[in-house]
């Protein structure tokens, strides 16, 4: 194996020698998502779990977060943010809010309803993840100059709207 050549290449060339009929082109690009996708899961999944968080409670912290003083949502608009069941989310906001990271208020315009908000420790709690969350993908990034990363975003983002 050359220094440019890594494991997936090898494995390729193995392939085509056996199945030359087949375009395996493809193959490539997405062995290589896969490695890549699972380096930032174990990166990602550290840092939570530094923090006591596990990836959803993450989510529902961000999202909290990310909407602006006064960081409160109601159920529904958490779950259509995070692209989940309400049943889901209940388990979430449990979690978080037995660990004091969130509360729950009547929402006042609808008293069915009720609002999540997160606490003081819940906005220290994210900020410190957030942090060093964005600081870790920075590190696994770095390899990636500005042009190259704003040309596999825009290429990622083709390829999911496709």
């Amino acid at each position: 194996m050359s220094s440019e050549q890594d494991a997936i290449d090898v494995i390729l060339t193995q392939w085509r020698r056996e199945r030359p009929d087949l375009d395996l082109s493809a193959m490539g690009v997405f062995a290589r998502l896969a490695q890549v996708s699972r380096l930032v899961e174990t990166e990602v999944e550290r840092v939570f779990r530094r923090h006591g968080l596990r990836p959803g409670e993450f989510d529902v912290l961000a999202a909290l977060r990310r909407s602006g003083p006064p960081y409160t949502l109601i159920p529904s608009e958490l779950s259509e943010v995070l692209m989940m069941s309400r049943a889901g989310m209940t388990n979430r906001v449990d979690r978080l809010e037995a660990a004091g990271l969130v509360e729950r208020s009547l929402d006042p315009a609808d008293r069915r309803s009720f609002r999540v908000s997160l606490t003081e420790q819940g906005r220290e709690v994210i900020d410190a993840t957030l942090t060093e969350h964005a600081a870790g993908l920075a590190r696994l990034a770095a390899k990636l100059g500005e042009q190259e990363a704003d040309t596999l975003n825009s290429i990622l983002r083709g390829m999911l709207r496709a």
